[in-house]
């Protein structure tokens, strides 16, 4: 199983599919969130120093601060969606291709399409 990791910032990545939020740091409900999660020793930093300007919240409840953007990290994770889509689209075709010649690949599609209109 392939894993998309998902750049945070300053060599820092987190694997995209286990990523349930990210949001901002700056509202009395994100500063509570990161107190709790430091307590409780959920509470990763990889901000290297410089000041948080996103948390990033887990399906394991742990909290990643990150010195990038939220909206920033966002759009990297919407690109690697993509990204992720269309290079499944591509194996699908390209594992057609391996497997038949065009000539079977014609015969196995007039097949599929004579399946469908006996119906």
């Amino acid at each position: 199983m392939e894993q998309s990791l998902l750049n945070i910032g300053f060599g820092g990545t987190v694997v995209a599919e286990r990523v349930v939020a990210v949001v901002s740091p700056n509202s009395a409900p994100m500063k509570r969130l990161k107190d709790e999660a430091k307590e409780e020793k959920r509470l990763v930093d990889a901000t290297h120093g410089r000041k948080t300007r996103s948390i990033i919240i887990t399906d394991s409840n742990h909290v990643i601060l990150s010195a990038i953007q939220a909206e920033t990290i966002s759009q990297r994770y919407e690109m690697l969606k993509d990204t992720d889509r269309n290079a499944r689209s591509d194996k699908k075709q390209i594992s057609l291709s391996s497997v038949f010649s065009p000539k079977e690949r014609e015969k196995t599609y007039d097949n599929d399409n004579s399946d469908e209109n006996r119906d």
